[in-house]
């Protein structure tokens, strides 16, 4: 779990695997609209090291190799704010991508 807080008082407790699966870089948000790649089986993911990028952002090294995307801190704040709904829709996409292997 990443703990982030904010100036206006916000404070968010991002698991990893959430982390992972909405990094912000291109490898899983794709270079456009429609090109995001569905991560899977990330549930034990862990993350070695925060390392911060001047003012605006952090980069996370995730145990699995993964350490592209910086998580600026505006996203941050997206990604706590609208967890429930983030996560949902990943949940859903999951469940659909089984549904069509399984078909």
């Amino acid at each position: 779990m990443l703990e982030v807080s904010f100036a206006d008082g916000q404070r968010f407790e991002l698991p990893f695997e959430y982390l992972r699966v909405n990094s912000p870089s291109a490898e899983v948000k794709g270079h456009g609209p429609g090109q995001e790649v569905l991560v899977l089986g990330k549930q034990n993911v862990g993350i070695r090291a925060v390392e911060p990028v001047g003012q605006y952002a952090v980069k996370l090294v995730f145990d699995d190799g993964h350490d592209t995307g910086l998580y600026s801190w505006k996203y941050l704040y997206e990604l706590g704010s609208d967890r429930e709904q983030r996560w949902r829709r990943y949940l859903d996409r999951v469940r659909d991508a089984a549904q069509r292997a399984g078909a």
